[in-house]
């Protein structure tokens, strides 16, 4: 559902499109209609990173193909829709339809040219994706095209890497929010591709604000069936303050197991075959579940097709788990044990770092990314008269202190990225006064009531005057100013 900055803008784009001409009034209808979209998310990352397994645990069905095709080759957007259909987009604008294939998934050939492809459109009755447009992008090391003109000119003069394919830049650019999956430790060049989709893309996309980095192989730190965790966490840790500058936080996720648990794919057969292999004596057990070769190949109470289902659906890692759980309670029922797996995954911290960094913002997101479009459509407008018009349609909304919120994203922004250096201490408390709405949290007064929090307010927006015409240059200057009129807000925001 939009918000409030989303509906004004909305209402903005209706009034505009009657005062500009027909070249700038199809780009603000473009503007508008996307408002109304649910909050689009890229998935990026190299091949082979496990981003199609993530696709599918957010989703929560297995409808992207996870094996290397055509399919994982160009961009497929996955959204709601009344039925499940499959449109392959080509560049001229011609859609072929597919059926899904008989494992629910999409066919591995589109029948179509991959260079004729611009993305696959993708509608499910999947109830997740009312709210969230899910992007999976081919991204690194996926293809040999270069970014194209058309692309650079779509996405700006990043220095995107040779290796990342066009459309992928295109679609991180148009995204309003990223997800980058990471396979183990950060590499350099995923540090740059990273700064490049930072660079690239729109106001409020692909920066700390909102992007989350994430490990979406963790299981694979360890060997067999060893617990990843005490490996994968402090890693985890390591690489988010590696990559402060590009995302908000990295998230290690075994993604196997996100998606069979969210996909609903362990059955109660799946169930009754663990717990005969949790009847094992524990030498046996451990030899079985050092290596997957020895898992298909010794001896077990489980024959070797349902062991090598076992192994798609969960992995060394979850067996072990799985295995575990269903030993120490033997009466444990389908349903809970696939509710410990999806929680020995990893995925509902990844569901509520999305919720917190991405959907609780939807409004202000969505309403940063319209008004940087129109911010640039101003400023590439060949008419004079749509040139000025568009401009002080900004700058009066602007001018709204309901938009102000927009104002401190963008700050938050800058700073984040280190654009605008600032003490530690202080980028902190523009971030929070950025992103959140609570008074309390903002502050640090989670007890404190009226009249303490509004005082609080009104201090911190004395100092960040003081700091923008004492102690600052002329861009933390800016910002400054930006963060005492937004701690002046929230004074009378309390007292209201």
């Amino acid at each position: 559902m939009s918000g409030p900055l989303s509906v004004s803008l909305a209402t903005l784009c209706d009034q505009l499109v009657g005062r500009v001409g027909p070249e700038a009034g199809n780009q603000v209808r473009q503007i508008h209609d996307r408002l109304g979209e649910p909050l689009r998310v890229a998935i990026a990352g190299r091949l082979k990173a496990g981003k199609s397994t993530l696709v599918n645990a957010l989703i929560g069905r297995r409808v992207a193909p996870t094996a290397v095709g055509e399919c994982t080759r160009v961009v497929t957007r996955f959204r709601y829709g009344p039925a499940d259909r499959v449109d392959v987009v080509c560049r001229d604008g011609l859609r072929r339809s597919l059926p899904l294939g008989d494992d629910g998934m999409i066919p591995q050939r589109l029948g179509v040219p991959l260079a004729k492809v611009a993305y696959v459109d993708v509608t499910l009755t999947s109830e997740k994706l009312r709210e969230l447009t899910v992007v999976d992008t081919p991204g690194l090391a996926s293809t040999d095209t270069v970014v194209s003109d058309r692309a650079a000119e779509a996405v700006g003069t990043a220095p995107f890497d040779a290796d990342i394919d066009a459309d992928s830049a295109s679609e991180v650019a148009a995204a309003e929010a990223v997800v980058y999956v990471f396979t183990q430790a950060v590499r350099a060049d995923d540090v740059q591709a990273l700064e490049a989709f930072r660079d690239a893309s729109a106001r409020l996309a692909s920066s700390p604000i909102n992007a989350l980095g994430v490990f979406g192989k963790a299981d694979t730190l360890a060997g067999g069936a060893t617990d990843p965790w005490p490996v994968a966490e402090p890693l985890a840790v390591q690489q988010a303050q590696l990559l402060a500058r590009t995302v908000s936080d990295v998230v290690p996720v075994v993604g196997l197991l996100a998606e069979t648990g969210e996909a609903g794919r362990l059955t109660g057969a799946d169930r009754d075959a663990l717990q005969r292999l949790a009847g094992l004596g524990e030498g046996d057990l451990r030899l079985l579940l050092a290596s997957a070769d020895l898992f298909r190949t010794r001896p077990a109470p489980v024959p070797a097709d349902q062991r090598e289902r076992l192994l798609g659906l969960l992995d060394l890692y979850g067996i072990g788990f799985a295995v575990a759980q269903l030993a120490a309670e033997p009466r444990l029922s389908t349903g809970e044990l696939v509710r410990r797996l999806v929680a020995a995954s990893g995925f509902p911290r990844l569901r509520q770092s999305l919720e917190e960094t991405f959907r609780w913002r939807s409004d202000a997101i969505k309403a940063g990314w319209a008004l940087a479009r129109l911010e640039r459509l101003a400023g590439h407008c060949r008419d004079p008269h749509d040139r000025e018009v568009l401009r002080d349609a900004v700058e009066g909304l602007l001018r709204d202190p309901a938009y102000h919120r927009l104002r401190l994203l963008d700050a938050a922004q800058r700073v984040a990225t280190g654009a605008v250096s600032l003490p530690v201490e202080w980028e902190q408390e523009l971030t929070r006064l950025a992103t959140s709405e609570d008074p309390r949290w903002i502050l640090r007064l989670p007890e404190a009531g009226t009249e303490e929090l509004a005082a609080a307010a009104v201090a911190a927006a004395n100092r960040w005057r003081v700091y923008a015409v004492a102690g600052a240059g002329p861009a933390q200057s800016r910002v400054a100013q930006i963060a005492h009129r937004g701690f002046h807000l929230l004074a009378q925001q309390v007292r209201s």
